[in-house]
């Protein structure tokens, strides 16, 4: 009996600990939630280009692509919410000018519109 406490407690002992490491696993899964919501917002606005014109089709695994490349060049910071800002404006700004890149000129100002419209009505700060 008193051979199986000792593993008893150290089982005990190491639950305790995954539990503890799972909600910090869950607190920073969380924090990655506005990362999360403007790709989204982001993603659906260039798939609503072929609207403009049918040859405009990105596909998920090019954004998906640039969306990496964007977690990894966004610039660091000491604060992981200055950290998830510099994320979402980098891939924001990243996105644009690669799409842009793709667009007739007089396409342009439109992506730039519509891009604008999704992100405002997105975070509720127009009415549709």
């Amino acid at each position: 009996l008193a051979k199986s406490k000792v593993p008893s407690a150290e089982i005990d002992k190491k639950m305790e600990e995954a539990k503890i490491v799972e909600k910090e696993i869950d607190d920073a899964r969380q924090s990655y939630t506005s990362v999360a919501f403007r790709a989204s917002i982001l993603f659906f606005a260039i798939v609503e280009l072929t609207n403009i014109d049918p040859m405009y089709q990105f596909s998920l695994q090019w954004y998906q692509q640039l969306f990496q490349a964007g977690i990894s060049n966004a610039p660091a910071a000491d604060d992981p919410e200055e950290r998830l800002t510099n994320i979402i404006d980098y891939v924001t700004h990243s996105l644009y000018v690669n799409v842009c890149r793709g667009l007739f000129e007089r396409h342009k100002t439109t992506f730039s519109f519509a891009l604008t419209i999704k992100i405002l009505t997105g975070y509720n700060k127009m009415d549709q």
